[in-house]
């Protein structure tokens, strides 16, 4: 038998707990603390981790749970994360604590990112990182839109019953937008309602059902029409595009540029381009720092960089 707990990290994180007669695994511990705290109280011991991607809230506690280098710590194949000494691709299968794991390659939120699979005996399970949240999906960082659409349709095509384990409690927020571009979706209604007596009473809105996120979640539902008609109607922006978003000249010439537009019956956004850890030669290029706050040595460099010179300051 297989149990499966939450353990509340940092504002708004779930690492996972799951439990059966053979042992007992973590998903995505990114505070050992709680985590600790669970095993103390519990007597209970530590055998495999599982990662999705490597952001920092999702493995910054695997270093201190693993201090010994004797759990399994399962993750992505070319990960920038260091701390996977089992690496795992698409189509790889796995059993740990006498449960049988599948992998699925879902890239998007990351590049690197997985996401663990069980049909669990008529009962499917999925630990799905920041890919699938309950009424919504991830932000992308470091892939494109295409490979997350991609990705979410993965996931939309396994069985309904499958509940589905994401790494925050964004559940809400999701949902309020969702009825911003389905208003009249009654099962959409009827779910936020739900949820919102849940966290009224400290209850978590995870997991979900993949049948729910079906009828509900619009990115499941990209093709709808009337999603597609409300979107379009609802976010018909002006837009201004700045090549350079690390200049603040030209991002300072953009929202004056955003001045002049506005009072004419259309919101106004503005995108800008911009590079990782501009100016910070170890910072660029990588989502390393993503989550991740720079020692005090590092933190000095950074502002040797970044300070203007004294003629700029002049």
């Amino acid at each position: 038998m297989i149990k499966i707990e939450p353990i509340k990290a940092f504002s708004d994180n779930y690492i996972w707990l799951v439990t059966t007669n053979e042992g007992l695994l973590v998903v995505d511990p990114g505070d050992a603390s709680p985590v600790e705290a669970y095993l103390k109280d519990k007597k209970r011991d530590l055998s495999n981790i599982l990662i999705t991607h490597h952001h920092f809230d999702h493995t910054g506690g695997v270093e201190k749970l693993n201090s010994q280098s004797l759990l399994n710590v399962y993750g992505p194949t070319g990960s920038i994360f260091t701390g996977i000494n089992r690496e795992l691709k698409e189509g790889d299968t796995i059993n740990v604590i006498g449960i049988d794991f599948s992998i699925i390659e879902v890239p998007g939120h990351t590049l690197d990112h997985i996401a663990y699979y069980s049909e669990n005996e008529g009962e499917p399970i999925l630990f799905c990182g920041d890919t699938l949240f309950a009424g919504g999906c991830g932000r992308v960082f470091e892939g494109t839109y295409e490979q997350m659409h991609n990705s979410l349709n993965k996931l939309k095509i396994l069985p309904e019953n499958t509940k589905v384990y994401c790494g925050h409690e964004y559940t809400l927020s999701n949902l309020r937008f969702a009825l911003e571009v389905d208003a009249e979706n009654i099962f959409l209604k009827d779910r936020y309602d739900e949820c919102i007596n849940l966290r009224n009473n400290d209850q978590a809105t995870i997991p979900s059902l993949l049948e729910d996120e079906l009828k509900t979640n619009p990115f499941l539902r990209c093709d709808n029409r009337i999603i597609q008609e409300n979107i379009k109607q609802k976010f018909n922006l002006n837009k201004i595009y700045l090549e350079n978003g690390n200049d603040i000249n030209e991002v300072e010439i953009g929202l004056n540029n955003a001045k002049k537009m506005c009072f004419k019956g259309k919101p106004i956004v503005l995108i800008l381009k911009t590079e990782m850890g501009n100016g910070v030669d170890f910072m660029m290029g990588t989502h390393k720092w993503h989550g991740n706050a720079p020692n005090d040595e590092q933190l000095e460099i950074c502002l040797l960089y970044t300070s203007p010179s004294p003629r700029d300051r002049g």
